[in-house]
């Protein structure tokens, strides 16, 4: 792919490059399917089963921060550079990561997020994911062939990973927006938490994208312009920095990838997220239309 690499690719493409043997050192496809655990899908197992061509899977329970109390918290830059190494992918690799969601992405957006934050812009989302990939008449296998380990240097660009800290600061200074990718439901505290012993809610002060939205029904990415109207309409000034989060630091991505398409690349992300917010918050930083958090 001359020049810079495009965030979103097309099935076309991909399927181009993979019936001219280009997956290799230069080009790797990885899938980095993730559902949560109420829905009791095995996604290694689903991987083993179909994929696309040439694919591997990226875990993000794997790749994560093991000693956290909460879920898939970020990785060292160390753990992410042996983690990727292992995949076949160098600094000199076009990553595109997909996934396996009805929407047409669900985590795929927080793996292009974090080979970003390590360093690595060459990384591209397939556009509608194994959704979209399967509407175009595209082949899937259970055929696996383990990449050839690679050596991959990660620096982590520490400003966009934002602490609990960080996110009680900007209550007072008010510095950054906060947008919440979560169910309006989730978001307004009517609809339950898909985690035990967390009620739903939201951060004072923030604005709530829920991340299905910045996807049309055949789960293609909508364009730049349309993207741009959907954040004028919540009240999001691209001009102006902000910061993400959800549930755990997954579908907050979408808008982080949605933010770049509209050529604002910047976006920090609270990678607690919820889970970690309603855990230490006062009661008083949990706003909810239900019983929010109690003392």
């Amino acid at each position: 792919m001359a020049g810079q690499v495009r965030s979103l690719v097309a099935a076309k493409w991909l399927a181009e490059a993979i019936k001219n043997n280009r997956v290799g050192p230069s080009l790797r496809i990885i899938d980095s399917s993730w559902y949560l655990p109420k829905l009791n899908r095995n996604v290694q197992e689903e991987f083993n089963h179909k994929h696309i061509p040439g694919a591997s899977f990226f875990d993000i329970d794997k790749c994560c921060d093991t000693t956290s109390t909460f879920d898939h918290m970020l990785p060292s830059q160390t753990e992410f550079a042996e983690y990727v190494g292992n995949l076949g992918i160098s600094n000199d690799t076009h990553i595109v990561v997909y996934d396996t969601s009805d929407f047409g992405a669900f985590a795929a957006p927080r793996v292009w997020w974090m080979f970003r934050l390590f360093g690595h812009e060459s990384v591209s989302v397939l556009n509608g994911g194994m959704k979209n990939w399967l509407n175009a008449g595209n082949t899937v296998t259970s055929e696996y062939s383990k990449p050839e380990q690679a050596e991959f240097r990660a620096t982590i660009n520490g400003s966009w990973v934002k602490t609990y800290e960080d996110m009680l600061e900007n209550l007072t200074t008010k510095q950054f927006q906060v947008v919440d990718a979560r169910a309006s439901g989730r978001f307004r505290g009517i609809e339950p938490e898909p985690r035990a012993n967390t009620e739903p809610g939201h951060i004072p002060g923030t604005i709530n994208m829920p991340f299905p939205n910045f996807m049309d029904s055949s789960g293609l990415e909508k364009d730049p312009e349309e993207l741009a109207q959907m954040f004028r309409n919540a009240g999001v000034d691209l001009e102006k920095p902000f910061w993400v989060t959800c549930g755990s630091g997954v579908t907050a991505c979408h808008i982080a990838l949605a933010a770049h398409l509209c050529g604002h690349p910047g976006v920090g992300l609270y990678d607690g997220s919820w889970s970690e917010w309603f855990t230490r918050a006062s009661p008083e930083h949990v706003i909810s239309e239900g019983k929010g958090k109690q003392v």
